[in-house]
């Protein structure tokens, strides 16, 4: 070959390298989190008649946003992305209802909010009432150098918000093309014990904050039990225990909550559970047949009791909006023992009196669950109780509606979930195989991890580790789940420990309630893009 035919394939081969360089360079990896924009790719703003053509967009496709939840659908479309640049604002109807969730992202990316017409380089945000995307889910689209996104109601919307904060996070842009989303579950929650330890009105809120960044959007708080109450009572000031939340501190995290679409659902746990109200109304204890007080059983055969509990449910309610309320009915001690007609023939002989010659104990409890639900019905909330609290057979019947929150298989009287389902009970799941975070992990509880839920758990695993048959484990019978950290061992981890604790694994639960299809991501791959804690 002669010198001259060499130099000529030389000269090609750097003219192609060259070339290659400076397309890797503006268009980064497809399909990886390393794809970048240079900001020597910054869109000159058109004119307000929109006369300035946009750039052309390069040759390669940019990386599926990541974030967890993982979006659903991800349709990649050729161009440079999105990332925050000075000038850039998120645009919205300033006196409409997405103002408060332009005023978060625009405070989150360091950007300007505005009304009017979105400029090149600008989010905009915008409720589209006939779109096709259920209450939650959203639409955003990225390109020309600007994000929409939108949504037939606020919640998705601002579940749109999050998918551009977390992309903009974990990959510094967010590529052109469409994002489709929504959720799978419609109750999507964490569940936290703040009777038996406490917690700070500023931890609550981080955890509220990070729930909103995961797309949950419920909040049980347990304040009620054995060892604490924890909310200030006006009507019954005497049970509240030190250290507990003010009023004000409950509507702050309850405004805070709502400005992240997340409703907080109070639980007052009864007729068990109920020590520290005891302690102060002793005479409503129960004894046992040897004259021994169960701890933490009111006595529900006398009317007092039920009219304290009906108190403090009814002063609650201007501080909980929210539609779901947790009544409890789990763990009555009288029903945990071997005979409890025996035990406690107190009760037995109220509700013979009551409900006839084959009522038992179970009856009257039922009917105890049944009276508070009747009370929060009239303030126009959903009761929920747990599973344990809804017993076979019996002469007194749940009344409805009801949700059923199913945590346990292994208490005295719980029944399989095909029972529920048979009765055409709607559940929500919270497997305590799986989604328990029980401190000190006592009675052989182990602190789940994020990583087993990821790979083993769906909202259809609702007993042990089995998932119920599938003409049960429809969103239409099983509303969702939630993520509980109880505190039985309360000095077993510090409250930072807790947070650390659950932060995987709350996030593995957020991704399979949202889309409980096998995951895309590796684990690893995934816990890396848990957004870090607040």
């Amino acid at each position: 070959m002669g010198r001259k035919w060499r130099w000529t394939l030389v000269v090609t081969a750097a003219v192609i390298a060259v070339g290659l360089v400076t397309t890797l360079a503006v268009n980064g990896l497809p399909g990886t989190g390393s794809s970048r924009t240079s900001s020597d790719n910054t869109q000159s703003e058109p004119s307000d008649a929109g006369s300035t053509p946009p750039p052309a967009g390069p040759e390669r496709t940019g990386p599926e946003p990541r974030t967890v939840p993982a979006v659903r659908d991800w349709k990649a479309q050729r161009g440079t992305g999105w990332k925050p640049q000075p000038g850039a604002r998120v645009v919205t109807d300033r006196k409409g209802p997405l103002a408060d969730e332009a005023d978060l992202l625009a405070e989150e990316l360091e950007l300007d909010t505005a009304g009017g017409k979105p400029r090149a380089g600008d989010v905009e945000l915008r409720l589209t009432p006939k779109a096709k995307t259920g209450a939650e889910g959203y639409r955003l689209r990225t390109a020309d150098g600007r994000v929409r996104i939108t949504g037939a109601k606020q919640a998705g919307v601002f579940y749109g918000t999050r998918t551009l904060l977390q992309a903009v996070r974990n990959q510094e842009l967010i590529a052109d093309g469409e994002v489709r989303d929504r959720p799978d579950r419609p109750q999507r929650g964490f569940l936290l014990d703040i009777a038996r330890k406490d917690y700070s009105a500023d931890w609550i809120e981080s955890r509220i904050k990070e729930m909103g960044d995961l797309k949950l959007n419920q909040l049980q708080l347990h304040f009620s039990d054995d060892q604490a109450y924890r909310i200030a009572s006006d009507s019954h000031p005497e049970i509240v225990s030190d250290p507990h939340l003010t009023k004000k501190q409950v509507r702050h995290l309850v405004d805070v909550a709502a400005s992240r679409h997340i409703e907080v659902v109070p639980e007052i746990d009864s007729p068990g559970h109920l020590g520290t109200v005891i302690d102060e109304h002793p005479d409503l204890a129960v004894r046992s047949a040897s004259g021994e007080v169960a701890r933490g059983a009111i006595d529900i055969g006398k009317p007092k009791a039920g009219k304290l509990v009906d108190d403090l449910l009814r002063e609650i309610d201007d501080l909980f909006p929210s539609k779901q309320w947790h009544l409890g009915g789990d763990e009555y001690p009288p029903l945990l023992s071997d005979d409890p007609e025996s035990s406690y023939p107190g009760l037995a002989s109220v509700a013979r009196d009551r409900y006839g010659d084959g009522a038992k104990i179970q009856d009257l409890a039922t009917a105890w669950i049944n009276h508070r639900a009747d009370t929060v019905r009239k303030l126009k909330r959903m009761p929920q109780v747990w599973n344990d609290g809804m017993h076979a057979g019996g002469v007194v019947k749940p009344n409805r509606p009801r949700t059923v929150n199913y945590w346990t298989g292994k208490e005295m009287g719980a029944r399989e979930p095909a029972d529920y389902f048979k009765e055409k009970w709607k559940i929500v799941n919270l497997n305590d195989e799986f989604l328990y975070y029980v401190l000190g992990e006592p009675n052989d509880f182990t602190y789940p991890t994020g990583e087993r839920i990821y790979r083993e758990w769906t909202p259809a695993v609702v007993r042990h580790d089995k998932a119920v048959p599938d003409r049960w484990a429809g969103r239409d019978r099983i509303l969702g789940a939630r993520f509980a950290v109880w505190g039985d061992i309360s000095n077993a981890q510090t409250t930072q420990q807790v947070a650390d604790g659950i932060r995987l694994p709350l996030a593995a639960t957020a991704q399979k309630v949202w889309d409980p299809r096998e995951p895309r991501l590796s684990w690893k791959e995934f816990s890396e893009a848990v957004p870090e804690q607040q």
